[in-house]
Order: structure tokens, then C-alpha cells, then sequence
């Protein structure tokens, strides 16, 4: 089954794609520019959908930054070196972001006759961002069904009821380059490693007994 996924070049987006290739979809990926401080994930997102050939776009909505406020993930305040915690995950909150991408995400699977559309939001993202809540995902489903009548769209969470550490097992079982990713808040060419998403990466590969492969090259 066609399927169009939203795909950031992170771990979770990523497994995601490798798990629904497993399954035998045929993937359409969108990757969003929303003028984000670690623009490296766009890169990755795009290297990765190349090794995999498959269809990529890549969508400017980075002239929308301007409305959404003063989020640490675009530029607006420094992004906290801490676990997640209240506080920090207030920071890094860029209001309606996947409510924004999954509308797009929707319309593009729309017209070109694609039945669903898939993002990766998850069990430890859902104390965080209200987006990636079981509950906002099941809200959203008849209103993407109801807008999208003529050729009628999906919304697939597969990895909302996973914790990270099981998405990263599920992950290198597929046998996902997760060397080609990136989760890391910071604009820079390395991993921070003190970030709250640094943190939460490192600690999922922990609970598997591995070392993030990203940290192996350094």
C-alpha cells in the first residue's frame, strides 16, 4: 500500500520508515523545513530516502517561524542542557508543529491518491508535546478523514503506545543505519550530548545494551 510518511531524519521517523518498507509499503517521504536551529536532520532525512530510493520531498514552511513564537528549537531561547523535564519541554515546544505537518502531509496524500499517512510520535514524547498523544492522534483521524471526502486519507501512529528504547531495539533489528541520523537540538556538527533529545537518544540505546553509533565515530 502507498503510504506517505513524515520523515525528519531522526530516529523514530526513520524506523519507521525501515519498518513500513518491511511491511511492504511503498513510501512517499516529506521532510519539513520550519527554520529550525539543527537544520543537520533535514540532510539526514534526505541522504537517508536517497540510500533507500524513494520519493522525498523536502517543504519550506520556514517563513511561518516568525509566527510561532520563541521555541528553543528556533532560535528563540538557548536549548536547555537537562533530561526532559516541565520546564525544558516548554522550550523546545514549537506550537502545532505536527497538527501544521500532518495537514500538509494530508492535503499532498490527497492528491495524489495516497490512503494514509504515517508520523512517528511516541509513548515518551506524549509527557512532553500534546501532539504526540494517543488522544490527539484518535482526534485527529475523522477530521483527516472528513477533509480529505474525495479520495479519503488515514493518519497512522504506529509508535505511539512505544517508549524510544523500544523503537531503537525494533530499529537495529530491521537493521537501520542509525549513523545516518539526527536527534540532536543544537546546530552543530556533533552531537551536544547534553540536550534533553541527546539525553533521551543515548539513554535508548543504553537500555539496549549498545552504544549510539553516531558517538562510536567520534
Amino acid at each position: 500500500m502507498k503510504a506517505v510518511l513524515i520523515l525528519s531524519g531522526g530516529v523514530d521517523s526513520t524506523t519507521l520508515l525501515y519498518k513500513m518498507q518491511d511491511d511492504g509499503h511503498e513510501v512517499y517521504a516529506l521532510t519539513f523545513n520550519y527554520a529550525q536551529r539543527h537544520k543537520k536532520e533535514i540532510d539526514c532525512a534526505r541522504k537517508i530516502a536517497e540510500k533507500l530510493g524513494i520519493p522525498h520531498r523536502v517543504v519550506d514552511l520556514s517563513n511561518l517561524a516568525a509566527l510561532l513564537g520563541d521555541s528553543a528549537l528556533l532560535g528563540g531561547k538557548d536549548v536547555p542542557s537537562c533530561h526532559y523535564t516541565e520546564d525544558a519541554a516548554k522550550q523546545t515546544v514549537v506550537p502545532n508543529r505536527n497538527m501544521i505537518m500532518l495537514s500538509i502531509a494530508a492535503g499532498y496524500a490527497e492528491a495524489h491518491e495516497v490512503p494514509a499517512v504515517y508520523y512517528a510520535a511516541h509513548k515518551n514524547d506524549s509527557t512532553i508535546y500534546p501532539d504526540c498523544r494517543a488522544e490527539f492522534v484518535e482526534a485527529l483521524k475523522p477530521a483527516i478523514r472528513l477533509a480529505t471526502a474525495w479520495h479519503p486519507v488515514e493518519l497512522q501512529a504506529p509508535f505511539v503506545d512505544l517508549t524510544k528504547a523500544e523503537i531503537v531495539k525494533m530499529g537495529l533489528e530491521l537493521g537501520v543505519p542509525f549513523e545516518m541520523t539526527w536527534s540532536c537540538y543544537q546546530g552543530r556538527d556533533l552531537p551536544c550530548r547534553s540536550c534533553p533529545t541527546c539525553i533521551e537518544r543515548e539513554e535508548a540505546f543504553r537500555l539496549n545494551g549498545c552504544m549510539d553509533p553516531l558517538l562510536e565515530e567520534r
